[in-house]
């Protein structure tokens, strides 16, 4: 402060709520509906010293308010509040815990666990019905007053259409933490986001949107610390509108404005990862950092009768209650800042069914869906749900309310499993080709509106699919328990990398920062001595199933996402939960990606990626039915066995069916008609395929066994399709062709009818 601090404040204005510059003072509003009074505390730039304490002198609508004349963007403060401490009601009011404003723009310092952060005697006999009376203020860091200006005037969004979406999802942190032509501070940061080459390989790759784990600022959980570990996918939000300080290499706001016009610039949208379902203070034996201390009785879902005890839809210990208007005005208030501010592209709701609890549980026309479809600026953002939780009803996969994308595990289980060779898959992978009509079809909602991916943050990567059959989550410290345990995956023969003798190589599990075996129990796993050929050949099962899996998800209708790393074969040697792991585990290695398996890897995706926005079929917006006829006979799509013949009911029903052939018909690129044939051989045998339109001069566009292979016609009737192999291949009929006529008979209606 440049001013000597006056006595008290002014009155103020209750709108709008956090902190706002007016170029002569600030305005300070915050909401509690049961607090008695609510203290503004000012400290030093460092946040280490108070220096002024003022009670807000107004409460207007249950909003107090005070004015700070003289004060100026840099002002570091925090609120303390007064009320009742009755647990039982509901109410824990503690005015020696200091409270973070729920709308700070900006943190300054760091959480530092003390017994001080919690609002009762941690060790005590009551529990939570006791009361602390530390200051907690050492302990947690401090909010800032900021200057919202910024040009955003040359600024365009990409606006891509969801038919042409391609996401990768990445982390801020470990995208870059092992980039060695980066100087260390910028590592881990939005400054590294923004750099040319990490904008190019995502150029190269052809993605349209990068999707951001959490960038809020958020909690690390003190069990982690304990350990030695850090939240490292940060779904435990401590401050709604302000990022996360470590991904400030500058420690300026505008350093993530720098990042989101740079890749706009480029062309590519970001999505933000958002955790409105709950917060960093946990269940009632939690912290006390925020909204718990300034009005735990409406930020949170209570369990009725028993206001002591949090409702825990989330596994996380407490439930956000946006069915408050006040709690709901501010996931809304959040939203827009990071839309309008950071001009983000979208928003990808973590366990989004909780946010659409209502008092008689899920609820696709709850207030904050509707408030959001409403919404000027939100409704023309890209909207994505993680379509569940654990709370009664969670999985509601299909359900959401148009607008909103919804990620679909379904199509990523059924991907795998159909390719691991499960029986009696043929008709779920179809559906799941085809859109997920079964789940989206309703309501005028798109194909797009399935969010396909095969890997994602939860769970193995594409590497680690094909080279572990169990999860290996030991180093986590929870002795192996957390994780899902079905991962639809196998090993091909050993669990773990191959070395020369088939023993797991230990290379693959050595921590890059310090040279300490990572990952558990794979660096122990049982060692089998098996040959180079014997090597080879379960690599090379490897590579191709995940290189199907790869060319499933891009030639299906929906919208794909990519997880970061699986284009360069990027290993967390079979942890299948890093949350907790900072390190090598979960950081894109940069070098490896020069090996030639990485490369490999890497230009099939690209070539994928590629082959989807040459053909418009792969993106086609309109659910297929069959009822469409592109020339005589031919329809939109249809669907055959490796002979060529159409699938009957009993060759769907058949459980033993691990082969079959898509066709799809309609205009290409260019508006001629094209015809695609996508050849799926899901079984541990060679297969010859014959294409159900003979007559046609085929070329082969991509086989998964061959990725190096260039387009080149078909030299035969027939071909031989690898096991657990894809094959795509394409035809550019005449749109008299006389011979379809001829051919007409070998259209089978039934096909459409599985």
């Amino acid at each position: 402060m440049s001013h000597v601090l006056p006595d008290r404040l002014l009155p103020g204005s209750p709108y709008p709520l956090g902190a706002r510059w007016d170029g002569l003072g600030v305005n300070f509003a915050v909401f509690s509906a049961n607090a008695q009074t609510i203290e503004l505390c000012l400290f030093e730039p460092s946040g280490r010293k108070e220096l002024k304490r003022y009670a807000l002198p107004e409460c207007t609508d249950e909003v107090w308010h005070g004015y700070l004349p003289y004060a100026h963007p840099g002002t570091v403060y925090a609120f303390r509040a007064h009320g009742p401490y009755q647990p039982q009601h509901g109410h824990r009011f503690n005015p020696h815990k200091l409270l973070l404003d729920p709308y700070a723009r900006k943190l300054i310092g760091q959480f530092r666990w003390s017994d001080a952060l919690f609002s009762y005697r941690v060790h005590s006999n009551k529990v939570d019905l006791s009361i602390d009376r530390r200051d907690s203020a050492p302990a947690m860091p401090k909010c800032v007053v900021v200057d919202e200006a910024f040009d955003w005037t040359h600024d365009s969004r990409p606006n891509v259409s969801w038919g042409d979406t391609v996401i990768y999802e990445t982390h801020v942190r470990g995208a870059s933490m092992l980039r060695n032509d980066l100087r260390p501070p910028e590592r881990g940061t939005f400054s590294a986001l923004a750099s040319p080459e990490f904008i190019d390989h995502l150029l190269r790759l052809g993605v349209t949107a990068v999707e951001l784990l959490p960038v809020h600022a958020f909690l690390n959980d003190r069990f982690l610390v304990e350990r030695g570990l850090r939240n490292y996918w940060g779904y435990n939000t401590a401050a709604f509108f302000a990022p996360e300080p470590s991904y400030l290499a500058s420690h300026r706001l505008d350093e993530m404005r720098i990042a989101v016009r740079q890749l706009h610039a480029a062309g590519i949208e970001v999505i933000l990862d958002v955790v409105y379902n709950h917060t960093c203070e946990g269940s009632e034996t939690g912290p006390t950092v925020s909204w718990r201390g300034l009005d735990n009785a409406s930020y949170y879902r209570l369990v009725p009768g028993d206001e002591r005890h949090h409702i825990n839809d989330t596994g996380c210990g407490n439930t956000l209650n946006t069915t408050h208007p006040r709690v709901l005005q501010m996931v809304m208030d959040s939203l827009r800042y990071w839309s309008t501010a950071f001009n983000v592209d979208g928003f990808r709701f973590d366990l989004g069914v909780t946010l659409g609890r209502e008092a008689s549980g899920f609820d696709p026309g709850s207030g904050l869906f509707d408030a959001i479809r409403q919404d000027p600026v939100l409704s023309q953002r890209k909207l994505i749900s993680e379509p569940w939780d654990i709370g009664p009803g969670g999985y509601q996969l299909g359900n959401h309310p148009p607008g909103f994308g919804e990620w679909n595990d379904r199509f990523r289980d059924c991907v795998r499993r159909f390719w691991r060779g499960d029986a009696g898959l043929r008709p779920d992978l179809a559906a799941r080709l085809t859109g997920s009509s079964d789940l989206f079809n309703r309501r005028f909602r798109k194909p797009t509106a399935s969010i396909n991916y095969v890997a994602s943050h939860d769970g193995f990567t594409l590497a680690d699919l094909v080279s572990y059959e169990h999860k290996h989550n030991e180093i986590n410290g929870e002795h192996n328990n957390d994780g899902h345990n079905e991962n639809y995956s196998s090993n091909w023969g050993v669990e773990g990398p191959v070395g020369p003798l088939g023993a797991p190589a230990d290379d693959e599990h050595t921590d890059q920062t310090n040279g300490e075996p990572v990952g558990g129990a794979p660096v122990t796993a049982e060692r089998i001595t098996i040959d180079a050929a014997a090597v080879a050949a379960i690599e090379d099962t490897r590579r191709r199933v995940a290189r199907s899996m790869i060319g499933t998800l891009f030639i299906a209708l929906g919208t794909p996402m990519l997880l970061a790393g699986d284009e360069a074969w990027r290993t967390q040697s079979g942890n299948n939960n890093a949350y907790c792991q900072d390190n090598a585990i979960s950081w894109i290695d940069w070098e490896r990606t020069t090996t030639p398996q990485a490369q490999q890897m890497t230009a099939f995706v690209t070539r994928m990626i590629a082959l989807r926005k040459q053909h418009p079929l792969l993106r086609e917006t309109r659910f297929l039915v069959g009822d469409r006829e592109v020339l005589p006979g031919l329809y939109d799509v249809g669907w055959f066995d490796e002979r060529g013949e159409p699938l009957s009911i009993e060759a769907w029903q058949d459980p033993e069916g691990r082969a079959f052939t898509l066709r799809r018909a309609g205009p290409g690129l260019t508006g001629e008609t094209e015809v695609l044939l996508m050849m799926l051989n899901g079984s541990g045998d060679a297969l010859r395929f014959i294409p159900p339109s003979p007559h046609l001069e085929w070329h082969m566009l991509v086989d998964s066994a061959d990725p190096d292979a260039p387009p080149r016609p078909l030299a035969a009737a027939d071909l031989e399709v690898a096991a657990h192999a894809l094959v795509v291949l394409a035809a550019r009929p005449a749109d008299d062709d006389a011979e379809w006529q001829v051919h007409r008979t070998a259209v089978d209606r039934r096909t459409r009818d599985f």
